[in-house]
């Protein structure tokens, strides 16, 4: 009786480490494909390049993605979501940071991660419109939302005193396009010195968001 009482522990042990090998080999196919995107661009990346990239069987690959857009989509769904979680809320406590320090660090968070996703980057911004409708569709539910939560924010500095009367729908929208062209010029620049000075690209899109062209 103790043994066959033992039986699924030891079969609980094995399923464990069968499910950590096979997320470990999703993560090494996922690392491929983002190495060999970022070499070859979209376009002219195929599944055979991925499998020898990754050192796997065909076989092996289609047990975990249907297609190479099957992949990129998931590569382009972790980047959004790490964008997104960069994107928080003003803490209005009365120990919080001063709230222009507070928006410098979130600028920051947001340059370095498109510093640090550079080959992922390049492609969202040169190639990933049009390529196909759920990608599309992926790309136009995460621009919404961002600019949704600019708009909100945007709306609660008004009646905070934070800031002026404005049209915040319009407003959003200028402060979207400043960060999405921000993002191209980052993986675009070669050698002009953009993404290695984080701290100033933080804080002069700041300054003009907040401040825009004319002085005072």
């Amino acid at each position: 009786m103790k043994a066959s009482g033992a039986m699924p522990m030891e079969s609980d042990g094995r399923a464990e480490r069968a499910t950590k090998k096979r997320e470990s080999r999703r993560r090494a196919i996922l690392g491929a494909a983002r190495r060999v995107f970022a070499e070859k661009g979209y376009h002219h990346t195929h599944v055979s390049d991925i499998i020898e990239a990754a050192g796997i069987a065909r076989g092996t690959f289609y047990l975990y993605f249907e297609s190479k857009s099957a992949i990129f989509l998931e590569l382009l769904e972790q980047l959004l979501d790490e964008v997104k979680a960069s994107i928080v809320g003003v803490d209005m406590g009365a120990n919080a940071p001063p709230v222009p320090e507070q928006l410098v660090d979130r600028i920051q968070r947001i340059v370095h991660l498109v510093v640090d996703n550079r080959a992922l980057t390049t492609i969202l911004v040169r190639e990933a419109v049009g390529l196909d409708a759920e990608v599309d569709a992926k790309l136009r539910e995460f621009y919404q939302s961002v600019h949704l939560y600019l708009r909100d924010a945007l709306e609660n500095g008004k009646r905070m005193g934070i800031l002026r009367d404005l049209d915040t729908e319009v407003a959003a929208f200028c402060i979207l396009g400043t960060i999405k062209q921000l993002m191209e010029q980052l993986v675009m620049d070669e050698g002009g010195g953009l993404a290695d000075d984080v701290d100033r690209v933080a804080l002069a899109v700041l300054d003009f968001n907040l401040r825009g062209l004319l002085g005072r």
